[in-house]
């Protein structure tokens, strides 16, 4: 029997591996407590939030300052296949990196379908060039920027690997081969035609030579954690730094609690990205 990718025969069962709110039982639950956490940090730190970047609706900014001039910068890009949520559900994010004095920035951008996969990718950019360009008024370091994003983010984040200042990547539960995608019910929305996996797809695209870590947890779907490991072992073959880890007992969601608290494994995989710390 044929099959549809790998050894994946069908539709239906393609679309299964890749649907992690389904595979989640609890996810509304989770979610839930990502938006109340996310509304007390916004409440703490209301100043910076929403800074404008870009004309459409959702290129704006949420900026948490550290305070120490010179901090280095996380930059988060929100997960959701490129095609919901939004950057307000997971500001609590920030908690673990500004204890250790490390500002954070969450940017949006335009959802598919309004925006195709590569205007996302080039609305990530343009919100990285922005930040460069207001380091000083920020109060962060342009030369010490760590990228990191979830799922869909992931994605992203990995496509940024080159930006000026980028001194690390930080992919957690990514995607990294985008054929499934194409393959999958994820593309009525997004579109993707053949020609666009392979320019898009930061396995198949000449590798960034930027330390990257690859995470996924132990109770997630295999393909997401295939995913990780499939893109650390390609980077690993060329000798590129970096590296994959599975986090034991973690799903699709609760995997974010180890970047949210300050001990977690995600916290301390951000720290080596900065030497420094």
């Amino acid at each position: 029997m044929t099959t549809l990718y790998r050894n994946i025969r069908t539709r239906e069962e393609l679309d299964a591996a890749y649907d992690n709110t389904r595979a989640v039982a609890d996810c509304a639950r989770i979610l839930a407590g990502f938006e109340e956490r996310s509304r007390l940090i916004a409440e703490q730190y209301p100043e910076e939030l929403n800074l404008r970047f870009g004309s459409r609706e959702r290129q704006r900014i949420d900026f948490f300052r550290a305070g120490s001039p010179g901090a280095p910068l996380l930059v988060f890009i929100h997960g959701g296949y490129w095609q919901m949520r939004r950057k307000e559900t997971f500001r609590f994010l920030a908690a673990g990196a500004l204890h250790h004095g490390i500002s954070v920035a969450l940017p949006g951008y335009t959802l598919a379908p309004e925006q195709n996969l590569a205007g996302i990718v080039m609305e990530i950019r343009d919100a990285l060039r922005w930040l460069r360009e207001h380091a000083d008024a920020l109060g962060f370091d342009r030369s010490r920027i760590v990228v990191a994003g979830w799922s869909a983010g992931g994605h992203l984040a990995a496509m940024a690997a080159d930006e000026p200042g980028v001194t690390g990547v930080l992919a957690i539960s990514g995607i990294f081969d985008l054929e499934p995608i194409r393959l999958c019910y994820l593309n009525d929305k997004l579109q993707l035609k053949p020609e666009e996996v392979d320019s898009l797809s930061p396995l198949r695209l000449p590798l960034s030579k930027k330390t990257l870590f690859a995470v996924c947890g132990s109770d997630e779907l295999p393909e997401l954690q295939r995913q990780s490991w499939d893109f650390a072992r390609h980077r690993a073959a060329a000798k590129l730094p970096g590296g994959a880890f599975t986090l034991a007992g973690r799903n699709h969601f609760t995997i974010l609690e180890e970047l949210e608290t300050p001990g977690g494994v995600i916290t301390t995989l951000l720290r080596m990205l900065l030497p420094s710390l």
